[in-house]
Protein backbone atom coordinates (compact mmCIF):
# COMPACT_ATOMS: atom_id res chain seq x y z
CA UNK A 1 0.00 0.00 0.00
CA UNK A 2 1.05 3.65 -0.75
CA UNK A 3 1.57 6.12 1.50
CA UNK A 4 -0.66 9.88 0.94
CA UNK A 5 -0.84 12.68 3.04
CA UNK A 6 -2.79 15.98 3.32
CA UNK A 7 -2.16 19.08 4.97
CA UNK A 8 -3.97 22.64 5.27
CA UNK A 9 -2.27 26.11 4.50
CA UNK A 10 -3.18 29.61 5.15
CA UNK A 11 -6.75 30.67 5.74
CA UNK A 12 -9.22 28.23 7.15
CA UNK A 13 -12.74 27.24 5.54
CA UNK A 14 -15.24 25.91 6.70
CA UNK A 15 -15.06 22.14 4.05
CA UNK A 16 -11.52 21.42 4.96
CA UNK A 17 -13.11 19.18 7.69
CA UNK A 18 -15.32 17.57 5.19
CA UNK A 19 -12.55 17.14 3.17
CA UNK A 20 -10.26 15.47 5.22
CA UNK A 21 -13.32 13.08 6.00
CA UNK A 22 -13.41 11.76 2.99
CA UNK A 23 -9.69 12.20 2.17
CA UNK A 24 -9.69 8.88 4.89
CA UNK A 25 -12.47 7.37 3.16
CA UNK A 26 -11.80 7.76 -0.04
CA UNK A 27 -7.92 6.79 0.52
CA UNK A 28 -8.51 3.48 2.05
CA UNK A 29 -10.83 2.56 -0.29
CA UNK A 30 -7.77 3.16 -3.03
CA UNK A 31 -5.68 1.20 -0.80
CA UNK A 32 -3.67 3.95 0.31
CA UNK A 33 -2.25 5.04 3.85
CA UNK A 34 -3.78 8.28 4.80
CA UNK A 35 -1.59 10.78 6.87
CA UNK A 36 -2.14 13.85 8.32
CA UNK A 37 0.10 16.99 8.35
CA UNK A 38 -0.83 19.25 11.54
CA UNK A 39 -0.32 22.77 11.41
CA UNK A 40 0.53 22.79 7.51
CA UNK A 41 3.74 23.22 5.90
CA UNK A 42 5.13 24.62 9.40
CA UNK A 43 4.22 20.31 10.26
CA UNK A 44 6.27 19.11 7.35
CA UNK A 45 9.58 20.56 8.88
CA UNK A 46 8.68 19.74 12.57
CA UNK A 47 7.20 15.82 11.43
CA UNK A 48 3.96 16.63 12.95
CA UNK A 49 2.76 13.65 10.65
CA UNK A 50 0.40 10.71 11.80
CA UNK A 51 -1.24 8.38 10.35
CA UNK A 52 -5.19 8.67 10.30
CA UNK A 53 -8.58 6.39 10.29
CA UNK A 54 -12.16 6.34 10.70
CA UNK A 55 -11.54 7.25 14.38
CA UNK A 56 -10.29 10.46 13.64
CA UNK A 57 -12.56 11.83 11.02
CA UNK A 58 -15.86 10.63 12.74
CA UNK A 59 -18.35 13.38 13.28
CA UNK A 60 -16.50 16.20 12.10
CA UNK A 61 -18.51 16.19 8.81
CA UNK A 62 -19.94 19.15 10.35
CA UNK A 63 -17.85 21.13 11.72
CA UNK A 64 -16.03 24.64 10.56
CA UNK A 65 -12.28 24.92 10.36
CA UNK A 66 -9.98 22.29 10.70
CA UNK A 67 -9.39 19.33 12.93
CA UNK A 68 -5.20 19.49 11.87
CA UNK A 69 -4.68 22.83 12.05
CA UNK A 70 -3.93 25.31 9.18
CA UNK A 71 -0.44 27.73 9.09
CA UNK A 72 1.23 30.54 6.56
CA UNK A 73 4.77 29.21 7.02
CA UNK A 74 8.11 31.52 6.18
CA UNK A 75 10.49 28.73 6.65
CA UNK A 76 8.81 26.32 4.26
CA UNK A 77 10.01 29.29 1.33
CA UNK A 78 13.85 28.44 2.55
CA UNK A 79 15.10 25.72 0.98
CA UNK A 80 17.36 24.20 3.97
CA UNK A 81 13.86 23.63 5.96
CA UNK A 82 11.85 22.10 2.33
CA UNK A 83 15.34 19.37 2.34
CA UNK A 84 13.81 19.00 6.52
CA UNK A 85 10.16 18.63 4.96
CA UNK A 86 11.29 15.94 2.43
CA UNK A 87 13.48 13.98 5.12
CA UNK A 88 10.37 13.68 7.19
CA UNK A 89 8.03 12.30 4.44
CA UNK A 90 11.23 9.94 3.70
CA UNK A 91 11.08 8.53 6.89
CA UNK A 92 7.38 7.57 6.40
CA UNK A 93 7.65 6.42 2.55
CA UNK A 94 5.41 9.42 1.39
CA UNK A 95 5.60 10.46 -1.89
CA UNK A 96 1.83 11.71 -2.94
CA UNK A 97 0.43 15.32 -0.76
CA UNK A 98 -2.57 16.96 -1.25
CA UNK A 99 -2.70 20.72 -0.15
CA UNK A 100 -5.62 23.18 0.57
CA UNK A 101 -5.11 26.19 0.13
CA UNK A 102 -4.63 29.08 -2.18
CA UNK A 103 -1.95 30.03 -4.84
CA UNK A 104 0.80 31.34 -2.15
CA UNK A 105 0.46 27.34 -0.89
CA UNK A 106 0.20 26.26 -4.08
CA UNK A 107 3.42 28.35 -5.45
CA UNK A 108 5.50 26.54 -2.77
CA UNK A 109 4.62 23.08 -3.25
CA UNK A 110 5.41 23.45 -7.62
CA UNK A 111 8.77 24.35 -6.04
CA UNK A 112 8.95 21.47 -3.47
CA UNK A 113 8.17 19.33 -6.78
CA UNK A 114 10.50 20.48 -8.88
CA UNK A 115 13.18 19.92 -6.12
CA UNK A 116 12.74 16.88 -4.22
CA UNK A 117 9.74 15.13 -6.96
CA UNK A 118 7.22 15.29 -3.76
CA UNK A 119 3.71 14.55 -6.21
CA UNK A 120 0.72 16.56 -4.96
CA UNK A 121 -2.45 18.26 -6.20
CA UNK A 122 -3.97 21.38 -4.41
CA UNK A 123 -7.45 21.63 -4.36
CA UNK A 124 -8.43 25.50 -3.92
CA UNK A 125 -9.75 26.78 -0.71
CA UNK A 126 -10.11 30.20 0.13
CA UNK A 127 -13.44 32.51 0.76
CA UNK A 128 -11.73 35.62 -1.52
CA UNK A 129 -12.98 32.97 -4.21
CA UNK A 130 -9.35 34.96 -6.03
CA UNK A 131 -7.58 31.89 -7.18
CA UNK A 132 -7.22 32.25 -11.12
CA UNK A 133 -8.74 29.21 -13.10
CA UNK A 134 -11.17 27.81 -11.06
CA UNK A 135 -14.59 29.78 -10.83
CA UNK A 136 -15.22 27.92 -7.40
CA UNK A 137 -13.23 27.50 -4.18
CA UNK A 138 -13.71 25.57 -1.26
CA UNK A 139 -15.59 27.11 1.47
CA UNK A 140 -16.97 30.17 -0.71
CA UNK A 141 -20.85 28.79 0.03
CA UNK A 142 -20.17 28.83 3.21
CA UNK A 143 -19.17 32.12 3.99
CA UNK A 144 -21.41 33.83 1.40
CA UNK A 145 -24.26 31.85 4.04
CA UNK A 146 -22.67 33.83 6.91
CA UNK A 147 -22.67 36.98 5.10
CA UNK A 148 -26.82 36.91 3.86
CA UNK A 149 -27.61 35.59 7.23
CA UNK A 150 -25.83 38.61 8.89
CA UNK A 151 -27.11 41.13 6.34
CA UNK A 152 -30.89 39.85 7.17
CA UNK A 153 -30.02 40.45 10.42
CA UNK A 154 -28.94 43.99 9.91
CA UNK A 155 -31.83 44.63 8.00
CA UNK A 156 -34.24 44.50 10.95
CA UNK A 157 -32.42 46.65 12.84
CA UNK A 158 -31.99 48.84 9.99
CA UNK A 159 -35.56 49.30 8.44
CA UNK A 160 -36.53 49.85 12.69
CA UNK A 161 -33.98 53.09 12.98
CA UNK A 162 -34.00 54.06 9.81
CA UNK A 163 -30.86 53.98 9.46
CA UNK A 164 -27.47 53.22 7.12
CA UNK A 165 -25.54 50.38 7.77
CA UNK A 166 -22.13 49.76 5.98
CA UNK A 167 -21.16 46.51 5.73
CA UNK A 168 -17.74 45.13 5.10
CA UNK A 169 -17.01 42.30 3.73
CA UNK A 170 -13.47 40.23 3.18
CA UNK A 171 -11.69 39.28 0.01
CA UNK A 172 -8.57 41.12 -0.38
CA UNK A 173 -8.22 42.67 -3.40
CA UNK A 174 -11.37 40.62 -4.90
CA UNK A 175 -14.73 41.79 -4.38
CA UNK A 176 -16.55 38.29 -5.06
CA UNK A 177 -18.11 37.79 -1.37
CA UNK A 178 -19.43 41.88 -1.24
CA UNK A 179 -20.52 41.79 -4.84
CA UNK A 180 -22.33 38.54 -4.47
CA UNK A 181 -23.56 39.31 -1.40
CA UNK A 182 -24.84 42.47 -2.31
CA UNK A 183 -27.29 41.39 -5.43
CA UNK A 184 -28.90 38.58 -3.47
CA UNK A 185 -29.37 40.51 0.01
CA UNK A 186 -30.67 43.85 -2.06
CA UNK A 187 -28.32 46.09 -0.72
CA UNK A 188 -28.65 49.57 -2.45
CA UNK A 189 -25.02 50.17 -2.45
CA UNK A 190 -21.77 47.75 -3.37
CA UNK A 191 -18.45 48.98 -3.69
CA UNK A 192 -15.55 46.68 -4.70
CA UNK A 193 -11.44 47.18 -5.59
CA UNK A 194 -12.33 46.01 -9.17
CA UNK A 195 -14.87 48.89 -10.37
CA UNK A 196 -13.88 52.81 -9.77
CA UNK A 197 -16.54 54.55 -8.49
CA UNK A 198 -17.80 58.01 -7.07
CA UNK A 199 -19.76 58.05 -4.06
CA UNK A 200 -21.37 61.59 -5.57
CA UNK A 201 -22.92 59.86 -8.52
CA UNK A 202 -25.16 57.91 -5.82
CA UNK A 203 -25.95 61.51 -4.16
CA UNK A 204 -29.04 62.84 -5.92
CA UNK A 205 -30.42 59.06 -6.34
CA UNK A 206 -30.30 58.42 -3.15
CA UNK A 207 -31.88 61.56 -1.64
CA UNK A 208 -34.63 61.26 -4.06
CA UNK A 209 -34.97 57.64 -2.90
CA UNK A 210 -35.23 59.15 0.64
CA UNK A 211 -38.52 61.70 -0.58
CA UNK A 212 -40.11 58.81 -2.12
CA UNK A 213 -40.45 57.25 1.24
CA UNK A 214 -37.18 54.76 1.90
CA UNK A 215 -36.35 54.86 5.39
CA UNK A 216 -33.06 52.66 5.48
CA UNK A 217 -30.04 51.79 2.78
CA UNK A 218 -27.83 48.70 2.66
CA UNK A 219 -24.31 48.95 1.70
CA UNK A 220 -21.65 45.92 0.90
CA UNK A 221 -18.25 47.16 0.53
CA UNK A 222 -15.46 45.04 0.07
CA UNK A 223 -12.34 45.92 2.21
CA UNK A 224 -10.31 46.17 -0.31
CA UNK A 225 -11.73 49.79 -1.30
CA UNK A 226 -9.83 52.48 -1.43
CA UNK A 227 -12.28 54.49 1.32
CA UNK A 228 -12.42 53.14 4.92
CA UNK A 229 -15.42 52.11 5.98
CA UNK A 230 -16.02 54.53 8.45
CA UNK A 231 -15.37 57.35 5.55
CA UNK A 232 -18.53 55.38 4.00
CA UNK A 233 -20.88 55.47 6.50
CA UNK A 234 -19.67 59.19 8.00
CA UNK A 235 -20.68 60.40 3.23
CA UNK A 236 -23.96 58.76 4.30
CA UNK A 237 -24.37 60.69 7.74
CA UNK A 238 -22.92 63.88 5.59
CA UNK A 239 -24.04 64.20 2.24
CA UNK A 240 -27.48 61.76 2.45
CA UNK A 241 -28.61 62.59 5.63
CA UNK A 242 -29.39 59.32 7.34
CA UNK A 243 -27.81 58.01 10.81
CA UNK A 244 -25.65 55.72 10.19
CA UNK A 245 -23.29 52.19 11.32
CA UNK A 246 -20.55 50.15 10.60
CA UNK A 247 -20.59 46.49 10.73
CA UNK A 248 -17.34 44.53 9.88
CA UNK A 249 -17.87 40.94 9.70
CA UNK A 250 -14.53 39.64 9.71
CA UNK A 251 -13.49 36.22 10.66
CA UNK A 252 -16.61 35.71 11.36
CA UNK A 253 -17.13 34.55 7.15
CA UNK A 254 -14.33 31.86 7.78
CA UNK A 255 -16.36 29.77 9.89
CA UNK A 256 -19.51 27.86 10.90
CA UNK A 257 -21.00 24.78 10.30
CA UNK A 258 -20.13 23.98 6.43
CA UNK A 259 -23.14 24.41 3.77
CA UNK A 260 -24.06 20.89 1.45
CA UNK A 261 -22.92 22.85 -1.62
CA UNK A 262 -19.35 22.74 0.37
CA UNK A 263 -19.63 19.40 1.65
CA UNK A 264 -20.45 18.27 -2.21
CA UNK A 265 -17.80 20.29 -3.28
CA UNK A 266 -15.09 19.05 -0.81
CA UNK A 267 -15.93 15.28 -1.10
CA UNK A 268 -15.88 16.09 -5.41
CA UNK A 269 -12.32 17.82 -4.88
CA UNK A 270 -11.02 15.44 -2.63
CA UNK A 271 -11.78 12.36 -5.35
CA UNK A 272 -10.02 14.06 -8.55
CA UNK A 273 -7.21 15.02 -6.00
CA UNK A 274 -6.23 11.23 -5.16
CA UNK A 275 -8.04 10.19 -8.73
CA UNK A 276 -5.27 12.65 -10.32
CA UNK A 277 -2.23 11.85 -8.14
CA UNK A 278 -2.96 8.09 -8.87
CA UNK A 279 -2.77 8.91 -12.64
CA UNK A 280 0.44 10.82 -12.89
CA UNK A 281 -1.21 13.83 -12.20
CA UNK A 282 1.57 14.78 -10.19
CA UNK A 283 2.36 18.46 -10.37
CA UNK A 284 -1.63 20.37 -10.81
CA UNK A 285 -4.66 21.87 -8.59
CA UNK A 286 -7.39 20.77 -9.04
CA UNK A 287 -9.80 23.49 -10.65
CA UNK A 288 -14.08 23.88 -11.31
CA UNK A 289 -15.45 25.73 -14.27
CA UNK A 290 -19.32 25.15 -15.61
CA UNK A 291 -18.16 22.67 -17.80
CA UNK A 292 -16.51 20.47 -14.65
CA UNK A 293 -13.19 19.46 -13.13
CA UNK A 294 -9.86 20.23 -14.96
CA UNK A 295 -6.67 19.47 -13.83
CA UNK A 296 -4.35 23.03 -14.26
CA UNK A 297 -0.59 23.69 -13.94
CA UNK A 298 0.74 25.62 -11.27
CA UNK A 299 1.52 28.38 -13.76
CA UNK A 300 -2.04 28.51 -14.80
CA UNK A 301 -3.64 29.20 -11.36
CA UNK A 302 -0.75 30.78 -9.48
CA UNK A 303 0.96 33.13 -12.09
CA UNK A 304 -2.34 34.48 -13.15
CA UNK A 305 -4.36 37.34 -11.76
CA UNK A 306 -7.68 36.47 -10.95
CA UNK A 307 -10.52 38.25 -12.31
CA UNK A 308 -14.01 38.82 -11.37
CA UNK A 309 -16.43 37.15 -14.23
CA UNK A 310 -17.61 39.27 -16.59
CA UNK A 311 -21.35 38.69 -16.07
CA UNK A 312 -21.26 39.38 -12.66
CA UNK A 313 -19.47 42.92 -13.14
CA UNK A 314 -22.40 43.57 -15.89
CA UNK A 315 -25.09 43.20 -12.78
CA UNK A 316 -22.69 45.70 -10.51
CA UNK A 317 -24.46 48.70 -12.75
CA UNK A 318 -28.04 47.58 -10.68
CA UNK A 319 -26.11 49.95 -8.14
Amino acid sequence: MKNIAILCSGGDVSGMNPSLKHFVEYSLQNNLNPYFVHDGFEGLIDNKIYKASHQHVAGIINRGGTIIGSARSKRFMLKEFREVAKKNLDALNIDMLIVLGGDGSFRGMDIFYKEHGVKFCGVPSTIDNDISGTEYCLGVDTALNVIKDSIDNIRDTASSFSRAFVIETMGRECGYLALVSALTCGAELCLIPEVVYDLSEYEKRFKEQIKNGRRYFIAVVSEGIKEDSKEIALWFEEKIGVESRVTVLGHTQRGGNPTTYDRLMAYKFVNYAIDGLLNDKVNSVICYAKKGFEYKSIDEVANTKYQLDSELLKYLKRF
